[in-house]
């Protein structure tokens, strides 16, 4: 028996509508499960803006203070919210224990150029440093103070160290380790050359405000 038009029009366009749902539907669950990767991608990415950005702001201010000469003092403010997460650490770079490190100079085996360097670090044991592409880990912002601290335990107060290991070889380098949640939102960065005073990098967590002072003779 023969359907009217009608009726044929009807089947053929649930049909259609059937399989179009089945497509739409395997789409969506498609890309929701796509998303896990980039995801933990976009998350890395805005967490390095974030490393890039607090390097750039410290030693922006240091060569601020170096060009003025002595005696000059200057005082910068950075966002912080990434840096802050400790469970957007751990995701972003699959570490069990982040930690915030900062440091200045020269990292042998990473770079000759002289800056301040922010890492994310694991601070239960060794960190595999990557120095280019996606992964990348340990951020760079050159400075006009050319003065090599990376070794110098005397500088930094709190003190503390962590081992790198940089194309197959382990450096330790002296620093400071911040705990991602004595982070401020916003960072009071403070830096002045006071020639009668040694070079000093001091973190204050409960004024969250990074003190510098350089000596450029000293």
């Amino acid at each position: 028996m023969k359907l009217p038009r009608r009726g044929q029009v009807t089947l053929e366009f649930l049909f259609i509508f059937s399989l179009l749902t089945i497509l739409l539907l395997y789409s969506i669950n498609a890309t929701t499960f796509r998303q896990g990767s980039p995801s933990v991608e976009n998350l890395r990415m805005q967490v390095a803006v974030e490393e890039k950005g607090l390097a750039n702001a410290i030693s922006n201010t240091i060569s601020q203070v170096y060009a003025q000469g002595p005696g000059s003092k200057a005082t910068s403010y950075v966002s912080l919210v990434y840096l802050r997460n400790e469970d957007y650490l751990k995701k972003a770079w699959g570490i069990s224990d982040p930690k915030i490190f900062i440091t200045y100079g020269a990292l042998s085996g990473a770079s000759s150029a002289n800056g301040t360097y922010v890492i994310v670090v694991n601070g239960s044991g060794i960190t595999d440093a990557v120095l280019s592409g996606g992964n990348k880990n340990v951020f760079l912002s050159p400075s006009l103070f050319q003065k090599d601290l990376v070794s110098n335990s005397s500088v930094w107060n709190p003190d503390s160290s962590v081992t790198l290991n940089i194309t197959g070889s382990s450096y330790s380098y002296h620093g400071l380790t911040i705990d991602p949640a004595a982070l401020p939102s916003s960072l009071r960065i403070v830096v002045e050359w006071n020639p009668d005073n040694p070079d000093s990098w001091t973190y204050d967590s409960a004024k969250g405000e990074l003190r510098i002072n350089i000596n450029v003779g000293g």
